[in-house]
């Protein structure tokens, strides 16, 4: 006996967009932009991974006081 394919799985949709590489550099370099303006020194954001900057992006605060 075959399962039947209910309604709910026929409607979903099947490719999921994703991002592309452009725009995943743009966005980086923004947010490396972002902390010199903050800040930081800019030989300083150049040696940053992206990880180190989004963690540091978190607290923008603590960036003025250092």
């Amino acid at each position: 006996m075959a399962q039947r394919v209910r309604r709910k799985y026929l409607k979903k949709c099947l490719t999921r967009p994703r991002k592309g590489g452009a725009a995943k550099k743009r966005r980086q370099m923004e947010q490396r932009k972002r902390l010199v303006v903050l800040g930081m020194d800019e030989t300083v954001v150049a040696r940053m991974n992206a990880r180190e900057v989004l963690t540091k992006l978190k607290y923008p605060a603590k960036i003025g006081k250092e």
